[in-house]
């Protein structure tokens, strides 16, 4: 469990929401909503009088926390030698590619693979200008 928060692992610590922000209330209703029931069209409907791009906005940080949290629990049994290609079975191959140091789809080893993918969604997560965190400032913009 300690190679799960090593800093040197690509796990990273969860995207907060400040308590007393609308998102962290929109945060505790996503919670309560996901463990009250199996009716999936309810749990995922969006609150009445809340902007639907906080709603998903707080789902997808949601959702890669939670990836986050899978990834970093199995990371240390993916390494460069025991994965050394980011695959999706024997027929599908993942590639990255990117506009700074990849410019073609270059192979890589599933934990680089991973960690740059992280890397990448973190960073547009922490973007003001696709996530905004200002309450009301989502609707000014595209999310």
């Amino acid at each position: 469990l300690k190679q799960v928060f090593n800093k040197d692992k690509t796990f990273r610590p969860r995207k907060k929401f400040e308590p007393g922000t609308q998102r962290f209330e929109l945060y505790k209703k996503a919670q309560a909503s996901l463990k009250s029931g199996l009716d999936l069209k309810a749990v995922v409907q969006l609150p009445p009088g809340e902007s639907i791009n906080d709603w998903i906005a707080v789902h997808v940080v949601d959702f890669f926390n939670r990836i986050n949290l899978i990834y970093g629990t199995m990371s240390e049994f993916c390494t460069e030698r025991s994965c050394p290609i980011m695959s999706g079975g024997l027929k599908y191959e993942y590639r990255w590619q990117d506009d700074s140091k990849y410019k073609k789809p270059t192979k890589l080893s599933a934990p680089q693979y991973m960690c740059m993918l992280m890397d990448w969604i973190e960073m547009l997560i922490n973007n003001e200008d696709v996530f905004p965190t200002r309450i009301g400032e989502c609707d000014l913009v595209p999310c």
